[in-house]
């Protein structure tokens, strides 16, 4: 089977998200060929380049979303690939588009009410809006090539026109009402860069067009290519969600003005109902990002929870008792950020001190990269000195400071593993967590754990573990605090929380369901060839086994002519190799009967 795998920002470059869990399925399911199409987010992410690639990858393309336009050449594209004619087609295609953004209740205000059981569902006249704009312009792009001028018009005076005619219209969002030329202009740079995978040359027969499969590692503009595959080539299309990007996106745009948040609102709430429910099948990883999915529209036949596959090879050791740990040491293991509240577990274990004197807490983090974490994590050291005055010592120093910071993966440090090992709770305090990757790591290894009801928490922890409401230290020191002191009730969680990850989420339990998926939705969805002496019946894949049959039986010979390469000629329709073997049967017969 042949895999369009369409990535944004991750796999196959060196940096992003999506990167590892892409890697071990391509890798992992080698019986199958992969070609990837993928979105760029940086120039800094295509300079570092790509992973090396197992040879199931047969192809690899990719297109930038970060690159600025040069206006004065789309200009001249623009005008000699867009007439008068392409022009009325453009404005009536992107007044849908607008009007569907503008529309009463697809704005910031919908969007901040995503989880709070408001009605997220748009009406069908706005949906259909929405389509009939999007797969209109993407139509005009097809006709014109990858630099037919789209992105041009898009950013054209008249586009912004037919913006701010849609934001004053009768029943738009209040929001947008209050929008602005400097609003306008802004959205429509938003939107040329969000639509410009309608222009590239992805949907011939030499991309996404020989694919058996569609699968979209992300929704929102990795999905995109997928909805035009569909649309152009009838490729049927899988959506894998791990993480919720509609709830991202909006945090992204936190800094804009009211009116940009509205209109960018509507249109990532927009292309993801689109999406939803255009795929045959949708992949949440967890139940938290599958009510996200539920409230833009997708529709539960459609839903199925694939967990995220995670190697529990590194964990062993410790799982299976190797290191017992520290029966008084606390650990918390991830990322500094202020999302984690450090602050509040900090506080939380001044009360466990207090209860516990021989108590430690150990926190171990990646090499801080983000914007401010640096800051944060000098502000929790403070914090851990105020809390802790007379034992406070060198701030990486274990010894007798009951607080220390280590930093896992460097050339003196330990490694993840022997964080985990280091104590016999792992702790978990986030006030924001999506799948918490951290717990489940605590679970191969075996610990008991206290965490925060936050996320996908309570479904992975799924009672194996103590769960506490976040920002509140008193109750989580009380949780640490009783599994601190029961050693027993410790071991039998541990023993528990380690049975469910191995059954839940290793990496062979992620394969096994994506192998499955990708059959069944060919057996859903068999693809039709065209023969050169009468239309094919469908076949399950588009390129059948037989097509890879070395030798004689590829394809037939002319009489006394050169041998047949080993696969089918160029532009020779694939013939079964039972229908081969008949005729080379039927004409022996003949051949003996003369």
């Amino acid at each position: 089977m042949r895999i369009g795998l369409l990535t944004d920002g991750g796999y196959p470059y060196t940096t992003g998200e999506s990167g590892l869990w892409c890697d071990r399925l391509v890798r992992g399911l080698a019986r199958h060929e992969f070609d990837i199409f993928a979105l760029s987010r940086s120039r800094a992410q295509e300079a570092r380049g790509l992973i090396a690639l197992p040879p199931q990858v047969r192809k690899v393309r990719t297109a930038p979303l970060w690159s600025a336009p040069d206006s004065r050449t789309d200009r001249r594209r623009a005008e000699r690939a867009y007439g008068r004619r392409e022009r009325r087609a453009f404005a009536a295609h992107f007044g849908f588009l607008a009007t569907a953004l503008c529309a009463e209740g697809m704005g910031e205000a919908e969007g901040n009410q995503g989880v709070d059981g408001s009605d997220a569902a748009a009406s069908p006249a706005t949906a259909g809006a929405f389509a009939e704009g999007l797969y209109g312009l993407a139509e005009l792009a097809r006709e014109h090539g990858e630099h037919g001028g789209l992105g041009a018009e898009l950013r054209s005076e008249s586009a912004v026109r037919i913006l701010e005619a849609a934001c004053r219209a009768p029943g738009a969002n209040r929001a947008v009402r209050a929008a602005r030329v400097p609003d306008h202009l802004a959205f429509a740079a938003f939107l040329e860069r969000a639509l410009r995978p309608l222009s590239l040359d992805w949907y011939g027969d030499d991309a996404l067009g020989s694919v058996d499969l569609s699968h979209a590692a992300s929704g929102g503009p990795a999905a995109l290519p997928g909805l035009l595959a569909k649309r152009f080539c009838g490729v049927p299309l899988l959506v894998t969600e791990y993480g919720v990007q509609l709830r991202a996106q909006y945090l992204a745009s936190a800094q804009l003005s009211a009116p940009v948040r509205a209109l960018q609102a509507g249109f990532q709430r927009r292309l993801a109902a689109e999406v939803y429910a255009r795929a045959e099948l949708i992949t949440p990883g967890n139940t938290h990002a599958r009510r996200w999915q539920e409230r833009c529209g997708a529709d539960r036949a459609k839903l199925r929870t694939v967990y995220p596959g995670m190697a529990a090879d590194r964990f062993h050791a410790v799982g299976e008792g190797a290191y017992g740990g520290d029966p008084h040491t606390l650990v918390w293991v991830g990322r500094i950020e202020p999302a984690k509240d450090l602050i509040a577990l900090l506080h939380a274990f001044a009360e466990v001190r207090k209860a516990e004197p021989d108590a430690r807490l150990r926190l171990f983090s990646v090499p801080a990269r983000e914007a401010g974490a640096a800051a944060y994590l000098t502000h929790c050291r403070a914090l851990a000195a105020q809390l802790f005055p007379d034992e406070a010592a060198d701030a990486h120093a274990v010894g007798d400071n009951p607080v220390s910071f280590e930093e896992i993966g460097g050339p003196e440090a330990p490694e993840l593993a022997d964080a985990y090992a280091a104590g016999s709770v792992v702790v978990l305090s986030s006030v924001v967590e999506g799948f918490p990757l951290s717990l489940v790591e605590a679970m191969f290894c075996g610990r008991a754990t206290v965490s925060t009801d936050t996320g996908a928490v309570v479904e992975v922890i799924g009672g194996t573990g103590l769960v506490v409401p976040p920002r509140n230290p008193r109750a989580l020191a009380d949780a640490c605090l009783a599994l601190l002191r029961d050693p027993e009730r410790r071991a039998r969680l541990g023993a528990a929380a380690r049975a469910r990850a191995l059954e839940l989420f290793t990496v062979e339990q992620n394969l096994a369901a994506f192998r499955g998926i990708y059959l069944q939705l060919m057996s859903h969805n068999p693809v039709h060839r065209e023969s050169a002496r009468e239309a094919a019946a469908p076949q399950p894949f588009a390129h059948p086994a037989e097509a890879h049959v070395p030798g004689r039986w590829a394809a037939p010979t002319a009489a006394r002519g050169p041998a047949a390469p080993a696969g089918p000629a160029p532009g020779r329709p694939v013939r079964p190799l039972g229908v081969l073997m008949q005729e080379r049967l039927d004409a022996a017969a003949e051949g003996a009967g003369a």
